[in-house]
């Protein structure tokens, strides 16, 4: 592809003729906030649609002085027009109304905002305006905590969906900010498919009659509203993959130079690009390329045009196929999956078989007589940690985290440090990995691979059997692992202590050690984490468990055969609660060396404001649940359930509504944050936590081991001073949300494939949220979110109403014959369903469809015994 053609310049590119103006954006229609916003037209010059922006120096002026506000652009992907900011005060978003009020900023993006006179604020619905369902359109529901998926609640605030753990691909196994769902939960398709826009729905007309002129409000029904002036960081890559069309108007000069690109992502605008860029046969042969999948780059975006002016950047191949549309996601979310230069190459050891240098083993602690093994997923190549467990004389455990010493293989200021810093993590896909450093690296130097002598960083403790910390040592190790174990072979031990395991039942296993050595520290492992779990959870931590998706795919054509809920085992546990004891005692011992630039991980509390609807909700379901600490929530949701299928069905949904006001966790330099209350996790519920123990595929982790290093006098001090590593530990934020995104996209991918390939597909369902046209459902079998809409039924009528305060439709659906009569069902909130999953068209779109209900079976109408 050429780049954009120099005869094109952007002030040349208005709207074409045979365009609405209202239709820049990929959607249909301007949104009346659009029309708030009147340009002047002057007499022979072309009409501004958006304002310039302020200057650089206006704009810091009016951040100091708070007449501007900061913060990260949300754009609702269901309603375009519609976006947010955070408030800074943690109270209710500021509302952007509209595609020019938004001023060319696109999601994502960091912006500098001017709110808007009172009298233009978003009037907020009240209980009353809910007096009859007629008068109640979906997009007036308050849908905050009743439609929403939880991905999109968590990036109404972050600008990100929520810290998910990839436990089956990423062996994450660190669970510390109370989450464990892995992008194996799709929503609606697309994750992001789900309306933000929750309290600041209009009021409806004629329900508040003397509350539509907002200036006669009281603030509390009212909803900010503002205007971008100014893109602080263009965060958004600019790419977007979609299709080509030719211009309506074949008569035009344009018609001549340009095509217009439509992205899949209606909140990218539309894009001219040259025809420079497209296919020789496009303009003769256009629907040749229908269903061609592109990546277009946004160059330029003019104040007097809807539309942005681009450059092909690549074909990518069929709409619907797995390889085109992964790169279409990687090179939209600026995922750099090229190969590794030369100079990065250079960087690597280059006499291969590589070995450790003898002058290693006189600095570090020789581990390689120890019992050391590592327990992962059985796919995993990248073995980043491994555990040890000695019994000692007086009764008490030697336990060791011994994690890859990535940072002897990558130095500070090298051409692979720089790449590893940029790339920021590894992007787990369902079908491979985009790796942080080059493979060599990943799979074979500094992966733990077994009967090999390796370079690690270790954490050891003397541990009681109740796993109290009565001595505790860091330093540089030498080890050999005596075999990988998967989750599986160390479960079954787990669900086995008594049995002899032989050798054809596990991996290969070094002469070294027995297996029953092996089992035995296992069982010794098993024992102490079950102390240590049930004490972190006794000291107030929470964990939200939410349904992971895993996938079987077939070795010749990679496409998805089929697919199971991932089960969290004890296995899992057991890792899980030795890195998360290893990342705290490392926080601890950076912060105490280098209290102004250690790098460590915080966990801000739950938004309020998403906090106090959904203890509302709670309270008009009946649902008993406190919600004053994370502890609190935690023992509230493992208590009230019981262990019937019905039961764990409603907890997955009421599991589905507390991650919403859930914020995601980030790293930070705390030379930067001055207050140390703010170091806090919410979720573990502890003072200092950080990353240690994946060096191999988060960049973090290398620059925790450089300060952990430095603090034991092992390693020279961290050349970044406290605002260049804020700005690293942004980047390493951005770069790992961008990457689960990524991760819940190729989710989907594989979902929406195997249900078009394998489709129909049935499962019970239990519904979330009631609207008055339509319903969420999470479909159980599968751990999927999906809306299910009214109209889409063969329904005689249906109607909305509120019992009390709680959303309620009645479905009639039409008889089948005329001997029958009509079925009444009533869904609300936990009702149990029967629904279909199946495609639209041979596309990736598929739906979700109530299977009718038996004529005899009484209506379903939720768990009334249960919520009084």
């Amino acid at each position: 592809m050429n780049h954009l053609d120099c005869k094109i310049h952007p002030k040349q590119l208005g709207t074409p003729k045979g365009v609405s103006h209202a239709v820049g954006f990929s959607g249909a229609g301007s949104s009346p906030g659009d029309k708030k916003m009147p340009s002047r037209h002057l007499q022979g010059k072309k009409r501004n649609i958006f304002e310039a922006y302020m200057s650089k120096e206006n704009v810091s002026a009016g951040l100091k002085r708070g007449i501007l506000i900061q913060g990260v652009l949300r754009i609702n992907p269901k309603k375009y027009h519609e976006a947010f900011i955070p408030s800074p005060d943690g109270t209710r978003d500021i509302f952007i109304d509209g595609v020019v009020a938004r001023n060319r900023a696109l999601n994502g993006d960091v912006v500098a905002v001017e709110l808007l006179p009172k009298d233009r604020w978003k009037v907020i619905k009240t209980e009353d305006s809910d007096k009859g369902a007629d008068a109640v359109s979906e997009s007036e529901v308050s849908e905050e905590l009743l439609e929403t998926p939880p991905a999109q609640l968590w990036r109404r605030r972050t600008g990100h969906s929520p810290e998910v753990i990839l436990e089956t691909q990423l062996n994450d196994s660190e669970t510390e900010d109370g989450q464990e769902h892995g992008p194996g939960v799709p929503a609606d398709g697309a994750r992001e498919r789900g309306n933000e826009n929750a309290d600041a729905q209009s009021a409806p007309q004629g329900n508040l009659p003397k509350l539509q002129d907002p200036r006669l409000c009281p603030d509390s029904l009212l909803q900010r509203s503002a205007k971008v002036v100014y893109i602080l960081e263009k965060k958004h890559s600019r790419a977007a993959t979609g299709f080509l069309k030719l211009l309506a108007d074949k008569n035009s000069e344009l018609f001549r130079k340009c095509a217009l690109f439509s992205p899949s992502d209606h909140r990218v605008p539309r894009i001219y690009v040259p025809l420079a860029d497209c296919p020789v046969n496009f303009v003769t042969r256009p629907s040749d390329y229908a269903r061609t999948l592109f990546v277009c780059r946004i160059v330029a975006w003019e104040e007097h045009s809807h539309f942005a002016v681009g450059h092909l950047a690549k074909s990518l191949g069929q709409a619907g196929e797995i390889e085109p549309e992964t790169e279409g996601m990687l090179m939209e979310h600026g995922v750099d999956f090229s190969d590794f230069s030369l100079d990065v190459l250079e960087c690597l050891p280059q006499c291969l078989p590589w070995t450790i240098p003898p002058a290693e083993f006189t600095k570090r602690r020789d581990l390689r007589k120890d019992c050391v093994f590592t327990i992962d997923p059985s796919t995993a190549r990248d073995l980043d940690d491994a555990l040890s467990c000695k019994a000692l004389p007086d009764g008490n455990f030697e336990v060791g985290v011994h994690i890859a010493d990535v940072s002897y293989f990558v130095p500070e200021g090298s051409a692979l440090d720089e790449v590893a810093s940029e790339r920021a993590t590894s992007v787990y896909l369902v079908q491979k990995v985009i790796p942080m450093l080059p493979r060599l690296l990943c799979e074979e130097l500094c992966s733990l691979n077994p009967m090999t002598d390796k370079l690690t960083f270790s954490v050891i403790w003397k541990l009681t059997p109740q796993g109290k910390i009565l001595d505790e040592w860091f330093g540089r190790t030498i080890i050999c692992s005596c075999t990988k174990l998967s989750y599986d072979h160390a479960q079954s031990m787990i669900e086995h202590p008594d049995r002899e395991f032989q050798e054809d039942e596990l991996p290969p296993v070094s002469t070294e050690h027995p297996i029953g050595e092996i089992h035995q520290a296992i069982l010794n492992l098993h024992e102490i984490a079950k102390h240590l779990r049930q004490q972190r959870f006794e000291d107030g931590a929470l964990r939200l468990d939410q349904l992971k998706l895993a996938f079987t795919l077939d070795q010749d054509t990679g496409m998805p055969q089929g697919c199971h809920i991932y089960e969290y085992k004890d296995s899992n546990k057991l890792v899980e609660e030795f890195m998360l004891l290893a990342n705290m005692a490392v926080a601890h011992q950076i912060y105490r060396s280098f209290p102004e630039q250690a790098l460590l991980r915080r966990h801000p509390p739950p938004q309020s404001k998403l906090l106090s609807d959904l203890e509302e909700l709670c309270d008009q379901l009946g649902l008993a649940i406190d919600f004053s600490s994370a502890g609190a929530l935690h023992k509230s949701l493992t208590e009230m359930f019981g262990d019937d299928m019905y039961s764990l069905a409603w907890k997955e949904v009421l599991t589905n509504m507390c991650s919403r006001p859930m914020q995601m966790a980030l790293y930070f330099c705390t030379g930067v944050l001055q207050d140390e209350t703010q170091f806090r996790h919410y979720a573990l519920n502890v003072p200092l936590y950080t990353h240690f123990t994946s060096p191999i595929r988060r960049f973090a982790d290398v620059l925790v081991h450089r300060l952990l290093a430095a603090s034991l006098g092992s390693g020279k001090p961290l050349n970044l001073d406290a605002d260049a590593l804020q700005k690293q530990a942004d980047h390493c934020n951005d770069r790992r949300m961008a990457s689960k995104r990524v991760q819940e996209l190729s989710t989907n991918l594989f979902f929406a494939v195997m249900v078009r390939e394998s489709g129909p597909l049935e499962s019970e369902a239990m519904v979330m949220g009631v609207l008055n046209k339509a319903f969420d459902v999470l479909v159980l079998r599968f751990g999927v979110q999906k809306r299910v809409y009214c109209n889409a039924l063969p329904l005689q009528d249906y109607h909305f109403r509120k019992v009390g305060k709680k959303p309620e439709l009645t479905l009639i659906w039409e008889p089948e014959n005329p001997q029958q009569k009509a079925v009444h069902q009533v869904i609300a909130i936990f009702s149990l369903v029967e629904v279909v999953l199946e495609t639209d068209d041979d596309t990736l779109k598929y739906s979700a469809v109530l299977k009718r209900p038996e004529a005899a079976k009484a209506p379903e109408d939720g768990p009334e015994g249960r919520d009084g």
